[in-house]
């Protein structure tokens, strides 16, 4: 029987829309009742599912369908939980899902219960056309990946790995349009910066707040924090950067087609940074990011009460990492931006990751997207922040970021991740739909290529 693509999508849409209505906000997480909800839809389907909780409420829930076993499985990951959503600085409701000015809205739209929704229907219509496969189809709803995956993918993958080894895995953070020039480019995600958070500690002579002294904590922490805000670390460029900032220079017009590589110029990179911010703020912050290690401060506490001049003053600071970078290196940096007397209390961070573009599935990616946008240009690319893929690699898997939808010059992708009115366009989600169960078909189907 002919596929009723049109009902296909619709089916995925109202999933997609349930799963914004769920309220899994990290922290707490709470992630059991969207783990729930997908338990019923393969339940009904007769695929083959399991729900692990690393804490009450902080659930994963991992779903296989079984192939011959000729070939390596491939993963489809996608986090359930999400970063808080103030709802007075949205224009629509950020848990409602609601579909208005052709776009589905909601905290978690494009980070990540879009993919999440999209792997679900791939695995499902395979179950449904009885497909017969060479690779295991593993679909992973996986909990607590914006506080550091300590609850949900690595979880699995240090106390549940026969859950989710696999060969290969697609997860987040590519396979969206970037329109540049005249061209469409499509970023993979093949490379991801490692992670250290570490606190700042500043310590003084306590006192009477009337009586001001040069040896007040607070103050000397402000100074750190102040530096940290205005540097620029060292650059560090990558292949992986060196190659995306070429690409896009091939399709760019005058100047850019000139200035992106050139960025790549240590001696200029930072003038360069500067001209771009002028003209286009988010664009410098992205690439900014993706030449050096980065560090925001986030969190600061000192004292208790106004009129007490505190012995110690902290700051939580996020720090990014290069990846090929060691956490001393990255560390001695900042210091040498701090300056002296101060302890720095490394709080959690792992390495970030490189995979190769010479395998079967990123040709698959590319041949795929090939179909579906001619003309269009996939490029492999590193991203700034982390994602679940560092838990999969340490299984051995090669990761890929590709959650693919199609966007209009009109959307910036980028500040759609953790900012106010997160969105997807329905167009754009469906396309992104067609586009990923395709490739898992071809992918993992009996007989398909290498």
């Amino acid at each position: 029987m002919p596929l009723d693509w049109n009902a296909v999508e619709e089916e995925a849409v109202g999933w997609f829309k349930q799963l914004l209505r769920i309220d899994t906000t990290n922290p707490p997480g709470n992630e059991r009742p969207a783990a729930e909800m997908i338990a019923r839809i393969l339940t009904e389907e007769g695929i083959e599912h399991r729900i692990v909780e690393s804490e009450p409420t902080r659930a994963s829930l991992v779903a296989r369908l079984r192939g011959s076993g000729k070939k390596g499985a491939l993963l489809l990951n996608g986090h359930l939980d999400v970063v808080p959503a103030d709802p007075e600085r949205w224009q629509k409701p950020p848990f409602e899902g609601v579909e208005a000015d052709d776009c589905i809205w909601g905290r978690g739209a494009i980070d990540m219960k879009n993919m999440v929704a999209m792997s679900l229907m791939a695995q499902v219509l395979l179950k449904r056309r009885g497909i017969p496969l060479d690779r295991d189809v593993i679909f992973a709803a996986v909990a607590d990946e914006e506080a550091g995956s300590r609850k949900g993918a690595l979880f699995l993958v240090e106390q549940h790995p026969e859950l989710v080894r696999a060969e290969f895995v697609l997860n987040e953070v590519g396979g969206h349009t970037l329109h540049l020039g005249q061209k469409r480019f499509y970023p993979v995600q093949v490379s991801e910066k490692g992670l250290c958070w570490f606190e700042i500690v500043a310590e003084g002579e306590p006192g009477h707040g009337s009586m001001p002294h040069p040896h007040n904590a607070v103050v000397r922490l402000a100074r750190a924090i102040t530096a940290l805000g205005s540097v620029r670390l060292k650059q560090h460029n990558t292949e992986v950067v060196a190659g995306f900032l070429r690409a896009l220079s091939d399709g760019a017009p005058f100047p850019q087609n000139r200035i992106l590589p050139m960025l790549l110029n240590p001696a200029l990179a930072n003038m360069l940074l500067d001209v771009i911010r002028k003209v286009n703020p988010d664009q410098a912050i992205g690439l900014n990011a993706m030449l050096r290690n980065t560090v925001s401060p986030t969190i600061l506490a000192a004292g208790k009460k106004v009129n007490v001049i505190p012995s110690s003053a902290t700051a939580h600071v996020d720090g990014r990492v290069i990846p090929g970078q060691s956490v001393r290196n990255f560390l001695d940096e900042v210091e040498r931006v701090i300056g002296p007397g101060l302890r720095i209390n490394v709080l959690e961070q792992h390495d970030g990751t490189v995979f190769s573009t010479n395998t079967p599935l990123y040709d698959a990616i590319c041949a795929t997207l090939g179909r579906h946008d001619p003309g269009c240009v996939p490029v492999p690319y590193m991203i700034p922040g982390f994602t679940d893929s560092f838990a999969y690699a340490r299984l051995g898997a090669t990761c890929y970021g590709f959650s693919p939808v199609r966007l209009g010059p009109e959307l910036n992708f980028t500040r759609m991740y953790h900012g106010h009115d997160e969105r997807i366009p329905v167009a754009g989600f469906k396309w992104g739909l067609k586009v990923l169960c395709e490739l898992v078909r071809d992918f993992c189907r009996a007989g398909a290529g290498p």
